[in-house]
């Protein structure tokens, strides 16, 4: 039988294998430059920050009890809302006309910058004049899968990449042993976008975000299995790194260069890791500060780790920490006792890791953003005549804050109406966050691109733009 005569190599073909050779360099703590499947990697421009903690209140915080003050619902509180407001709305799970819900909160002024923020937030109300509060975000989506997937990918749709994985695509990572994008979990349960938040999409698996856990192994799978040593594992990597270079000759696929890759931060890892998630080198004032209790998990540890990443080079690290779906069915997810409590489990570590990081001297280089997927109503929802307090989904205004990584301290922008129930100044979309925040970190995201099923894309689609009201 005759060989078979060489195909052309396709486009595609041809940008997957400029984008294999760069894998291994990427992971070895270099930023990539030029090749692979787009020529316009960052930096672009001189960085602002180096580094990104988002802090995503997965379910969505109450904006109106925590951070947007309406006395205007008093006077309508338990009324039904003017009809204007509703018509042709969709709502998650509010049937019929709502009534109007005054926050049972009180809020003040903290800081030179006057900033007014709840009871619920004392520890975050001390740090006010580091803050960035913006009180416009907007969202297309008012479901929480499709709206945590825009706001981490920006698009609702499964399968685009994830903001930590363009970081790592077009900036690649100042750490040798460990991933340029880092993800932990707290709460009852994860995200409801679930692994997809931190996917890869159609980049190279290798940008997908590495999930840090709380209990046992930090990573899954780290450990050598029983009877195994490390000379035994660094004989069996070697083995498969041979097996992977020849089928990579034969194929030319870029995955098979990640899994390399991949195979050989993994041992490297097995000693960073455990070393990264021992705290017996910080100081009791430290875990203090945070509220941590050595031994246990939670948000408070993994904002502590949050900071211990960053100081080591990672890029992108996301915490995710779910309960803040405020609905009202019951006291597991009312205003009146869930809201506090996940209050009680976050303000003081959110606010302990911008201290931290500013004392350390990251908190320049550094941006830290806190906030969930969209906004809670200014009505009841009163599901099925639940006499608990809560609000519904709520995509036309909600509110977020920002620290370091040159945003402009002491900041309070945007505006909503008298009920809080639209923006009417300085609205702030998805897109426009993501454009800003890579704005800082050096990159222009028009520039920033993916060739893929025909066409590039980015992380801003077809939209954003950089606010540089925001910056200092």
């Amino acid at each position: 039988m005759d060989a078979p005569l060489p195909q052309r190599p396709s486009r595609r073909d041809v940008l997957g294998g400029f984008a294999a050779a760069s894998l291994g360099s990427l992971l070895a703590g270099r930023a990539f430059g030029e090749g692979g499947a787009s020529l316009a990697r960052g930096p672009h421009f001189p960085a602002k920050a180096k580094h990104v903690i988002w802090l995503h209140m997965a379910g969505s915080p109450s904006q109106l009890d925590l951070f947007d003050e309406k006395p205007k619902l008093r006077d309508f509180d338990r009324k039904p809302i003017p009809p204007e407001f509703v018509a042709g709305e969709r709502f998650a799970f509010i049937e019929g006309t709502p009534k109007v819900l005054a926050s049972p909160y009180a809020f003040a002024r903290h800081g030179e910058c006057g900033a007014n923020l709840s009871e619920l937030l004392p520890h975050t109300a001390a740090i006010a004049d580091k803050l960035t509060i913006v009180r416009s975000m907007v969202t297309d989506q008012f479901n929480h899968t499709p709206a945590q997937i825009f706001l981490n990918t920006g698009s609702p749709v499964l399968g685009r990449p994830s903001v930590g994985a363009w970081l790592s695509y077009g900036l690649g990572s100042e750490c040798d042993d460990l991933p340029a994008f880092v993800v932990m979990l707290s709460g009852a349960k994860g995200p409801s976008g679930g692994t997809s938040l931190w996917g890869s999409g159609f980049l190279p698996t290798v940008h997908q975000g590495v999930r840090l856990r709380g209990d046992g192994d930090p990573v899954l799978y780290l450990s050598n299995p029983p009877g195994v040593d490390d000379a035994c594992r660094r004989r069996s990597l070697d083995a498969l790194r041979a097996l992977n270079e020849r089928r990579l000759a034969d194929v030319g696929d870029p995955e098979i260069e990640t899994r390399i890759a991949q195979y050989d931060l993994s041992l490297r890892m097995q000693a960073s890791v455990p070393a990264l998630a021992d705290l017996a080198s910080e100081s009791q004032e430290t875990l203090d500060l945070y509220g941590v209790t050595p031994g246990e998990s939670g948000f408070a540890r993994n904002a502590l780790l949050a900071r211990r990443l960053v100081e080591r080079g990672v890029r992108h690290v996301h915490l995710y920490h779910w309960g803040w779906d405020s609905h009202g069915t019951s006291p597991g997810d009312d205003l009146m006792t869930s809201l506090p409590q996940r209050c009680l489990e976050t303000d003081r570590a959110s606010a302990a890791l911008v201290t931290d990081l500013e004392r350390r001297g990251l908190l320049d280089e550094t941006i830290v953003v806190w906030g969930g997927e969209f906004g809670r109503t200014p009505m009841n929802e009163a599901r099925n005549g639940s006499t608990y307090l809560g609000r519904d989904h709520h995509p036309h205004a909600f509110s977020i804050w920002l620290a370091g990584g040159g945003f402009r301290p002491g900041l309070q922008y945007g505006a909503t109406d008298e009920l809080g129930y639209f923006v009417v100044e300085d609205p702030l979309p998805v897109h426009d966050l993501h454009a800003t925040l890579l704005h800082q970190l050096g990159i222009d995201h028009e520039k920033l691109t993916y060739f893929f099923q025909g066409r590039d894309f980015r992380l801003t689609d077809v939209a954003g733009k950089v606010v540089t009201e925001l910056l200092a």
